[in-house]
């Protein structure tokens, strides 16, 4: 795989995981959020996590494709800080989806 493949590849599945805590009801695209035995909608705390740990698997890939195209280097603080603040940018079209966007009832 050369690195133009791989970095729009990172940034494509950055995209899908940054918006999938919001598009669907399920923990993870997996298993049903339950409260007292029903199923209900996810809180928004419950989304921010999800999107902290996609965050985090995300950032895998991308140490993982950085580590098979040649040397990994080290990173700072400000990189994680820069890096998170892109994820929730791409969470934007989600979230708005999920609570700003108002269906008509007829």
């Amino acid at each position: 795989m050369n690195q133009a493949l791989a970095v729009w590849l990172l940034l494509a599945l950055a995209l899908v995981a940054a918006n999938l805590p919001f598009l669907t009801e399920r923990v993870l695209a997996v298993a049903t959020w339950k409260q007292q035995g029903q199923p209900t909608a996810k809180p928004l705390w419950l989304r921010m996590a999800e999107l902290l740990l996609l965050y985090v698997v995300i950032g895998a890939v991308g140490f993982a494709f950085e580590g098979t195209l040649g040397n990994r280097f080290r990173q700072g603080w400000e990189f994680y800080a820069i890096t998170l603040c892109l994820f929730l940018v791409m969470a934007y079209p989600g979230f708005v989806y999920r609570y700003l966007f108002h269906k008509r009832k007829t």
